[in-house]
């Protein structure tokens, strides 16, 4: 079995060796790249076209766009993360007035942990949904 493997081998390496030069060649002609090139910013040109035609479509609906939605969960996640600094310096505010000193040295080491931890763990759990 192994020299069977052996020939088979040395067969492909060739192949692959001469065929390898032979595409390099073709591909790095000008006269294949400046035609795709030029066939991708068609297609390019036309897939905007198609998504603003979209665009329109669902606004003409009163449906928001794809931009909209993104934009509109952006403002989300930040006003979440907001809410969750609020909730951070409660939590340390009631540890300061409760424990007094030790409500500062607690707050100090980051122990806001309460909902913050919870949530943030919850947030991301969402945001890689």
């Amino acid at each position: 079995m192994e020299p069977i493997w052996q020939w088979w081998k040395q067969g492909f390496d060739q192949w692959e060796k001469t065929t390898a030069k032979l595409l390099d060649g073709v591909l790095q002609s000008p006269s294949l790249l400046e035609p795709a090139g030029k066939t991708l910013t068609l297609a390019m040109r036309a897939k905007k076209q198609v998504d603003d035609a979209l665009d329109k479509w669902w606004s003409s609906w009163g449906l928001p766009t794809r931009r909209d939605q993104e934009r509109m969960l952006h403002l989300l996640n930040q006003l979440e993360s907001r809410l969750y600094d609020l909730e951070e310096k409660l939590e340390d505010a009631i540890d300061y007035v409760a424990g007094g000193a030790s409500g500062k040295a607690v707050a100090a080491q980051g122990a806001g942990s309460g909902a913050r931890s919870e949530a943030g763990s919850d947030a991301g759990e969402e945001g890689e949904a």
